[in-house]
């Protein structure tokens, strides 16, 4: 995906330049900005799923990609990690109305993170990209919760969440040219491991107390 910094104009780069750094510097609670330091169009955030919600102890990454024609025109938004939710498509495409028909030139990224974080809350379902959840949510709420909840255990929760190993993908999810690395791609094959692996962690530690304690003991022959 092309970035759009030269399509902006001048101080509409620098408007962004210090709202990311504020948000950087002063995030709202639950929320996390990493800028992209080589295209400040593509902004990428992560946020905590809230208590009492199905996402609730997950972790998820997020992506706002600045238009050629912000701010007014909204940004697109993504969920890199899979979610069950029904405003959230399949490609990780967010549904909102802030980033549609309510959107104006005056709301900020802050504005946008908040309202996102509100959606775990109270989701849509009259504005469903996912019908199948869409349905759940409003007839049968305990199942949609149960997989909403499987979902944010398999995807959002372990080691995957970390930034350490972060690589920034080329595209937007659903494009075919995003990079499923720490924070990038909806598909997050690099997720954790499944909790029946929990044990081989052990497994592996006392395994490597035995070997340095029968080191120590060789020694002393």
């Amino acid at each position: 995906m092309n970035s759009n910094v030269e399509n902006l104009p001048p101080h509409v780069i620098r408007l962004v330049y210090k709202e990311v750094s504020a948000l950087t510097a002063d995030p709202p609670e639950g929320i996390k900005i990493f800028p992209n330091e080589e295209d400040i169009t593509d902004l990428h955030a992560t946020l905590e799923g809230p208590e009492g919600t199905p996402f609730a102890g997950g972790v998820f990454k997020m992506r706002l990609v600045l238009g050629k024609d912000f701010p007014a025109t909204p940004p697109k938004g993504y969920f890199l990690t899979k979610i069950f939710h029904p405003n959230v498509g399949h490609n990780g495409e967010i549904c909102v109305n802030v980033l549609k028909k309510d959107w104006k030139a005056e709301l900020g990224i802050r504005h946008i993170l908040l309202t996102i974080k509100c959606l775990l809350i109270h989701p849509n379902p009259e504005s469903a990209l996912n019908e199948e959840a869409g349905r759940l949510l409003l007839e049968d709420y305990s199942e949609y919760a149960s997989r909403a909840r499987l979902m944010t255990e398999i995807h959002a929760m372990g080691s995957s969440t970390g930034l350490s190993h972060l690589r920034v993908g080329t595209g937007v999810p659903g494009d075919g040219d995003s990079e499923d690395v720490g924070l990038g791609g909806a598909t997050n094959e690099g997720g954790p491991q499944p909790k029946k692996h929990a044990g081989e962690n052990s497994k592996r530690l006392n395994n490597g107390k035995k070997k340095i304690e029968k080191k120590r003991a060789l020694r002393r022959l």
